[in-house]
């Protein structure tokens, strides 16, 4: 990792906080891929399953029940009890963000909102080199809170132990499919794999660039690019932030890993310990390498600046920066909340925006899998209060029946 200070350590900040998914170089070849499965449906995607996914020419798309059970049934006794304490942790954050319905009522005027879950999600789940158990909990499980009735996972090669977090949740839908094919199959849907109201979680580019490509057909959560992790510390202890700098390095060759202090004796000490446990970690080491840095700040507030502008995906900060922070995807706060929890059990949810997306939104939540539906019931005496107003402005617009339609009602009430 290099150690920047000054203009070099701002212009770091800028080059970072203006990146974003270059997608476009993907996109037509994306594209090709969500056209034939549209038009050809099981077809195109047994094809495309049989050539990247891994799928045997006898074996089935979809994944049996049976075959789900079994899987949870064979699973080692330490993965079962550690996928139903992580799950109970979610869980319980999940039914707190849950949203209530409520109503209000003034001079005639109730109004309210609906909370009504999506009646049918998917899942994906990436395979990569190893089995992503703990995406399966974090994309399920705010879909179960929320009450989604249709729950699927897309997973290609779906391996023993994604099947077994899926037979513990109770999921009962599962396909041997992935990249941009699983995207364009549950958008628009085939014979065999009926569509969906939204996709939710992470994936590679070609995922990304087809969630981009299905996104005015079918919602998604939002677009996602590889690991990012800022820490702003100037009271941290080194091994503390070095061992998560590494951590989240080895997710992804790509990965953004930002260390940002105000002290010069700790940026040397978390650079050397960071790069002697890299040694260790092939994955991480070349992340460090190529993108891994030290930025060192003048002033505390121009530390605080330069982690906001950067809106990275995961933040760890001393706990009097807390109240400062503006734009991340999840915090961590102080020395023992390794991010590697929110990975995996904590309770708050580890899909969350890359990419400068923390600017406008969060991680994914059970606020996803809901719909918030506005209610108002006006009495006569309460429309005639503000009949006034609509007229009014109604008119200014040149909507005069919009006005009538009031005006109608108060001659009559």
């Amino acid at each position: 990792m290099r150690i920047l200070s000054g203009g070099r350590a701002e212009a770091r900040v800028r080059r970072i906080a203006s990146r974003g998914l270059e997608l476009s170089v993907l996109e037509p070849k994306v594209r090709g891929i969500i056209r034939r499965v549209r038009s050809q449906g099981d077809a195109a995607v047994r094809r495309y399953a049989e050539r990247w996914d891994g799928l045997g020419s006898g074996q089935s798309v979809r994944v049996s029940e049976a075959e789900i059970q079994s899987a949870w049934k064979a699973a080692s006794r330490d993965l079962r009890e550690s996928l139903s304490t992580a799950a109970t942790n979610i869980r319980r954050f999940c039914e707190w963000q849950r949203p209530v319905d409520w109503q209000r009522q003034r001079d005639g005027i109730l109004l309210g909102q609906m909370v009504r879950p999506l009646d049918s999600v998917a899942c994906y789940v990436p395979a990569g080199r190893y089995p992503l158990v703990s995406t399966v909990l974090m994309t399920v499980i705010p879909a179960q809170v929320a009450g989604v009735s249709r729950i699927c996972i897309a997973s290609p090669r779906a391996h023993p132990q994604v099947l077994a977090a899926a037979g513990m949740l109770n999921v009962r839908e599962v396909y041997r499919i992935g990249g941009a094919q699983a995207i364009a199959a549950l958008a628009y849907g085939t014979p065999s794999i009926p569509r969906v109201d939204k996709i939710v979680g992470p994936g590679n580019l070609f995922v990304t660039a087809a969630k981009k490509l299905v996104s005015f057909d079918c919602a998604i959560d939002f677009l996602a690019g590889p690991t990012e992790i800022v820490i702003l510390s100037s009271r941290g202890r080194a091994e503390f932030i070095a061992a998560d700098l590494v951590a989240q390095a080895e997710h992804d060759p790509d990965a953004l890993a930002v260390f940002i202090t105000t002290r010069a004796d700790l940026a040397e000490e978390v650079n050397n310990v960071a790069s002697a446990l890299a040694r260790q970690n092939p994955a991480a080491r070349e992340s460090l390498g190529a993108s891994g840095s030290t930025l060192r700040a003048k002033t505390r507030r121009q530390a605080i600046e330069w982690a906001n502008r950067i809106a990275p995906e995961h933040i760890t900060v001393d706990e009097r920066d807390l109240p400062f922070i503006r734009n991340a995807g999840s915090v961590f706060v102080g020395d023992y909340s390794a991010q590697s929890a929110g990975d995996y059990a904590s309770g708050p949810n580890h899909v969350l925006p890359t990419g400068g997306a923390a600017r406008f939104r969060g991680g994914l939540s059970v606020l996803d899998f809901m719909k918030l539906i506005s209610v108002q019931k006006l009495t006569a005496p309460g429309l005639r209060r503000i009949a006034g107003v609509v007229g009014t402005l109604a008119e200014t617009e040149g909507l005069r029946a919009h006005a009538d339609s009031v005006r109608i009602r108060c001659n009559h009430a």
